[in-house]
Parts: structure tokens; sequence; C-alpha cells
């Protein structure tokens, strides 16, 4: 892990600033050969975390960009090594001179993930916060990323490491029985742990409830936009999106597939599916359409039936309401309110009856409070402690089901070596989630999601 690695870690996009990013044992020293402070400073005896203005120089010695560098010390940096990061002006094609400068002194381009792979190997961070990292990168919405930046702190270890040592101290009590019996150490009466088991247990209940808030969190809600022909759905999601993202033509059957595009109202993101209009048709393409449509309706988290309010209600209608009232949740959009109104919200059988006008994007304040109102704010706050990883998820489920095995050993009259089996299992399944317990295959997929620079 000591070998010298760089990377840019701001993309490969003209900007204002880019960042080369350097780690590894002796990379300030190595990396002398492409820097120069202004003040004439070498590298080595900058002060650690200060900025220092100088110049980069490409792997002929030519002068490249005037920039910044910052020294950070072992183990006082993201990695837990000695780094630096050069602060450029952001042209790719100085970055791309920086980097082939570093090469040539003995750096290596660092693999996607690596420096943040390197900080959990040194113990910078555990593999709760590694992953939050990535969640941090991708957030979407404020709560999502006020969740990430807790974990990435260190809340969801904070919640799970007394878990660990709880089993821990029942495991290691017995061992020390069986191996020390001449010590003065207290007998192991496996029943005496019973409410330790119990608050292990009720911990992981109320971890694994958060799930899916975790979920919606991270990945949104997923919404379907159901109604018939040309009742002005694709004009609903070019309005939500703020731009043309499907085509909208006076034509019944324009929107034959399903389109999807991701959204953020009020407080939630919102995955948004456009369907085909839902109608009795006899084009084969279309018909598939509208079997997407409805079966969109039974998987998604929220239906929003859009209706022309401007005229009657048909038959075509009415099967557009079956299917959104399949879904969980379900708002009725009275769409060209900008008309004279032939259905009146008492009309539709919806508890949210919105007024909108797609077309002048009139009315969309109403839908993002009907919204609040269908997914209302959490009393719990996004600090960190609500689980948004599967992999994560997965473990605990897991580490539940041991103790729940533990406790009908208890109940059934086993010995403590077996019943102590399970304890052991439990603990295994948290040592994952945390990297207590390393796995090169769950450390390979975790980092394999991550970008270069990162």
């Amino acid at each position: 892990m000591s070998d010298l690695i760089a990377a840019v870690a701001t993309g490969w996009v003209r900007a204002g600033i880019g960042i080369l990013r350097l780690s590894g044992d002796g990379c300030v020293e190595a990396a002398e050969a492409v820097f120069r402070a202004k003040s004439g400073k070498a590298l080595r005896d900058l002060a650690p975390g200060r900025l220092t203005l100088g110049t980069l120089f490409d792997e002929q010695a030519r002068p490249i960009d005037q920039c910044v560098a910052v020294v950070f010390r072992a183990p006082h940096s993201y990695t837990g090594e000695d780094a630096v990061e050069f602060q450029c002006h952001g042209s790719p094609a100085v970055l791309a001179a920086g980097l082939r400068a570093l090469f040539a002194n003995g750096f290596r381009q660092a693999l996607a993930g690596e420096f943040t792979r390197r900080a959990f190997l040194s113990g910078q961070m555990d593999l709760t916060q590694a992953e939050a990292v990535i969640d941090l990168i991708d957030a979407e919405t404020p709560d999502a990323a006020a969740n990430a930046a807790g974990q990435v702190d260190g809340a969801l270890r904070r919640k799970i490491e007394p878990l660990y040592d709880a089993l821990c101290g029942i495991c290691a009590h017995f061992h020390a029985v069986l191996d020390y019996p001449d010590e003065d150490i207290d007998p192991f009466q496996l029943e005496n742990f019973r409410k330790t088991l119990l608050d292990v247990r009720q911990s992981l209940i109320a971890l694994l409830s958060t799930c899916a808030r975790g979920q919606r969190l991270k990945n949104g809600v997923r919404a379907v936009i159901l109604g018939s022909p040309n009742v002005g759905k694709s004009s609903l999601l070019n309005a939500l999106c703020g731009y043309d993202r499907v085509i909208v033509t006076s034509i019944p059957g324009t929107t034959r597939d399903t389109v999807e595009e991701s959204v953020t109202l009020g407080r939630h993101l919102f995955r948004l599916l456009d369907t085909a209009g839902i109608r009795d048709t006899d084009d084969t393409v279309e018909r598939l359409g509208v079997t997407r449509a409805e079966h969109a309706a039974q998987e998604a988290e929220l239906a929003l039936l859009v209706c022309d309010g401007s005229r009657a209600l048909n038959d075509e209608d009415e099967r557009a309401i079956r299917a959104a009232l399949s879904a969980p949740r379900a708002i009725a959009l009275l769409n060209k309110s900008d008309l004279p109104q032939c259905v009146q919200p008492s009309d539709l059988p919806f508890d949210l009856v919105v007024p909108i006008s797609a077309k002048n994007a009139t009315g969309l304040d109403l839908l993002e409070q009907a919204l609040d109102l269908a997914f209302p704010e959490h009393s719990a706050p996004c600090d960190g402690g609500i689980l948004t990883n599967a992999r994560q998820s997965g473990a605990l489920v897991r580490a539940g089901k041991a103790i729940d095995c533990v406790l009908a050993s208890m109940d059934a009259g086993m010995t403590p070596d077996a019943v102590l089996l399970d304890v052991e299992s439990a603990m295994q399944a948290l040592g994952e989630v945390t990297g207590r317990v390393v796995r090169e295959d769950i450390t390979n997929e975790i980092f394999s999601r991550f970008c270069v620079g990162k």
C-alpha cells in the first residue's frame, strides 16, 4: 500500500479549479520534481496544511501552471499516509500534463476508490464511513447529503460498535471462565446475559426499521404518471423537469414506452415515470406500452393520475383511475385548469386532488404541498443513523436472526458453548458492517463503486 499514487480528483472537465491528489510514503519528496514554491522552500519543508503558491512543471520541466500546493503528513491526512494536493487551474490539458510528469517521477495512476480504500486500511475510517463517502458524492437532496455526512462522521459506526462489544463481552466472559478455572472470575451464567441480548436485538430492530426511509432518501420515491391519452402526462413531466424531456403532440399514443426522470419536489427526490396513455388499442406496440403503464403502477410507491378537467371523464379515465388506485399512494391532478372545467375534485375517488395547468406550469406549488402531505416529514433527523445501504441492512438482518437463534436456544436449555456459536455468528455479521471482520470480496465490491481520485 506504500507505492505512490496520483489522480485528478475533480474530473476531466473545464472548471475554475482542478486538483491533482497524491498519496503514499515519500510522495512529498517525490512531488518536488514537478513543483517549485515561490518562496524557494522545498515541499518537504512546508508546514502541513498550509497553502503555498508555486509553479507546476511538466515532464520536460516546462512551467505549465501557477498553482497552490498543500502538504499533509501521516497520519493526519485523508489516507493516513503522506499526501499532497496541487490545486491548479481547471484545464484538462494542464491536469493531464501534470499527471504525466508525476508518472515520470515514480507515481502511478490511482485506481477507482483507492484513496478511500487506503483510508479504510490505515484505520482512518471504517466501512460504514467509506461507503458513506460515495453516498455523499451521489446525494441528490439536502436530507440525503446530511445523512451521508453523518455516516462519514461515524454516526452508524457509533450505533453498531456497542452491539458488537456487548456480544464480545459475553463470549470473553465464557472463555475466561473456561480457560482460567482457578482465577477469581464470576461463574458464567448465560441467563444473566438475557437482557443484554434482548437490548441488542431491540437495537437491531430499531436500525432496520429505518431501511424503507433510507432507500427513499437515497434512491428517491418511484412515482408513475398515469392517465388516458392526451390528458397532459408528458406535458406534466416536462413542466416538472423544467425542460422538454419528452415529445408532446396532439396525436394520441405519442408516448409508447416508459420514460424516467429524476426531479426534486419539496423535500423529496422522485423518480418520475411517464407512461403510455391507458386505452384499448389495436396497435401492438402501444398495447405493450399500456400494459407496462398499468404494471408500473403496481410497483410504484406513488401514482400521479392526470385527468383532463376540461372534458367529462370517460371509460379510459376510469381504467386509469383503477390503475392509479392500485399504488400504495395516489394523487389526482386535474389538468388544463386554464380552460373551463367539466370535472370537479369531488368526482374523483382520491383524498388529494390538485388543479394544475401543465401547459402554463401553474399549480405545481400545490402539487408539492400534496406530496409533502403524502410523504410527511419524519420526526427523526437525517443525522447518519438512517440505513441506506442494502449490504449493511442485509448483514444486520443476519445478525438479528442469529440473536433470535441464541434466545431460542437458551429457552430450549442448550449448553452455553452451543449457544455461543450463534453469538459469534451475530458478531461476524456486525463486524462485516463496520469492517472489523474484513472480507476481500466485500471491500472490492464497495470500492468498485467509487470514481478515480476519491
